[in-house]
């Protein structure tokens, strides 16, 4: 299985790299991981409605450019569903058991995206009702995923 995570902004925190690095690291045997960082555009500090959504259109666009064309594409998105770790898993194995070799998360930056690529999305993923940075929820999707794995293959990993 491949998995892409395709991303705006880079991680410049020590803390939140090092987690991230140990996690990919910890995936090589289940999958091949790739993560691709579009660069984050510029908001004012008090944007207008305007300015806003052409921000939110440069960064969805570039979101969009990046997705593999045949891959299945989760949204995470503060409006999507919410699931528990073994619901992940299981979302996993089911798209890999119907075919979906190539699977694609998509982190939107601060201020979000567009509709055009929640119409892109074949599932809206939210992690919770409360608000994390776009580049905390780097390390908790990667963890998540890795989890997934360890569930799927019956492995302990949380006791």
């Amino acid at each position: 299985m491949k998995i892409t995570i395709a991303c705006v902004g880079k991680i410049k925190e020590k803390y939140l790299t090092a987690g991230i690095e140990e996690f990919t690291k910890r995936l090589t045997p289940f999958c091949k991981l790739e993560t691709v960082a579009i660069n984050e555009e510029k908001m004012p500090d008090n944007p207008a409605p305007a300015e806003k959504e052409q921000v939110l259109t440069k960064e969805t666009n570039r979101l969009l450019a990046i997705i593999p064309e045949n891959s299945y594409v989760i949204l995470l998105d503060v409006i999507g569903k919410q699931l528990s770790s073994p619901e992940l898993a299981s979302k996993i194995d089911s798209l890999a058991l119907s075919g979906h070799s190539h699977i694609t998360f998509v982190i939107g930056g601060a201020f979000g995206y567009t509709d055009a690529l929640r119409k892109r999305a074949d599932f809206a993923l939210s992690f919770s009702k409360m608000t994390f940075t776009h580049q905390m929820i780097r390390l908790l999707l990667i963890e998540q995923i890795y989890r997934a794995f360890k569930i799927s293959r019956g492995e302990k990993y949380h006791w």
